[in-house]
């Protein structure tokens, strides 16, 4: 899958040297609702390590700042506010992501459908006292669901009824974790691991190892390790409900919705993880494999070429046939 071409300046001359004996750097920040991380190597030094750091936050500080559903003030939050009003104006950049979305959307079966928001805020895991909404109000909601329904035309998007909205929280971190890799290579750093909140991007491997070794969280006790796999020149992403949801009635309600139904994902799966040649293409693999479960969420795996996956349940493990090339331990 591919993402939005992006310009940078060209990246100064790496001197010669043992990479073993560079020291392993680490940038951290908070962005995008998690704490982004970046460990790199950087062969030129100091200047070329800030010159790099401060690109890359700057980035993504412009990027949250534009199309965050959290910031009043964002393109995406005005667009949402001006559904069933105004077309709002938009540039070539938002133009390329919605493009994107458009691809997502076909790709994925509609599984990811940007305009799943009403649903996401109906289902409010972290509301004081959540509860499971009742047949009209999900009907209400899906209503106002469905990408097909938003309207474009050069330079412009609509909503066409009130309380639709758009949301690019789907993928918007994992392109993130990608362009901010791009911006490493940009700058002449070729070891890199981008982690912004367990979405990953692996360039390279870190000094006096073959590859970065990821840890797999254990739904069953998460914050342990069930696990970890080796990676260099891949992205990786994981989706899951054990951490996000809240129960009712004895039943558990996640946070992922399948907006095909209105209804939070109930197919017994805890935990995906997909390898694949992005983050972002990890991401969205990862997202609707959890929806479609075993089977369905393996096949759908296999079927994009260089990419690896495991589903978990309650009970079983299913992986795609090359999965356990990337295994380092269980």
């Amino acid at each position: 899958m591919s993402i939005v071409a992006q310009q940078h300046r060209a990246p100064p001359p790496a001197p010669s040297g043992p990479a073993d004996a560079l020291p392993l750097r680490k940038l951290t920040f908070p962005a995008l609702g998690t704490q982004c991380e970046v460990h790199y190597t950087a062969p030129a030094g100091d200047d070329q390590a800030l010159t790099f750091e401060r690109a890359a936050v700057a980035w993504v500080a412009a990027f949250e700042g534009k199309y965050s559903r959290f910031r009043a003030d964002s393109l995406i939050s005005r667009i949402n506010a001006a559904a069933g009003r105004d077309w709002v104006d938009v540039d070539a950049e938002m133009e390329g992501l919605l493009k994107l979305c458009d691809t997502l959307h076909f790709m994925t079966q509609g599984v990811l459908d940007p305009t799943t928001l009403p649903l996401i805020r109906l289902w409010n895991y972290q509301a004081e006292s959540p509860r499971v909404p009742n047949s009209a109000e999900i009907a209400a909601a899906r209503a106002l669901v469905g990408w097909k329904q938003v309207q474009r035309a050069p330079g412009r998007v609509f909503l066409p009824a009130t309380g639709m909205a758009l949301d690019f929280g789907g993928f918007g971190k994992e392109y993130a974790v990608d362009i901010v890799a791009q911006l490493a290579l940009d700058h002449g750093l070729t070891s890199a691991l981008v982690d912004f909140g367990h979405d990953l991007r692996a360039l390279g491997a870190p000094p006096g190892r073959p590859a970065w070794h990821i840890g797999l969280e254990d739904p069953r006790r998460p914050g342990a390790a069930a696990g970890s796999i080796g990676v260099t020149g891949k992205g990786v992403a994981s989706s899951g409900d054990y951490l996000r949801n809240f129960i009712v009635g004895g039943k558990r309600y996640g946070h992922i919705i399948d907006p095909r139904t209105g209804w939070p994902v109930a197919n017994g799966c805890t935990q995906a993880t997909v390898l694949a040649s992005s983050c972002l293409q990890a991401g969205v693999l990862s997202t609707t494999a959890f929806v479609l479960g075993v089977p369905k969420g393996i096949e759908f795996i296999q079927a994009c070429p260089g990419a690896e996956g495991l589903l978990l349940t309650s009970d079983t493990r299913a992986q795609t046939r090359g999965f356990f090339n990337y295994v380092s331990s269980n």
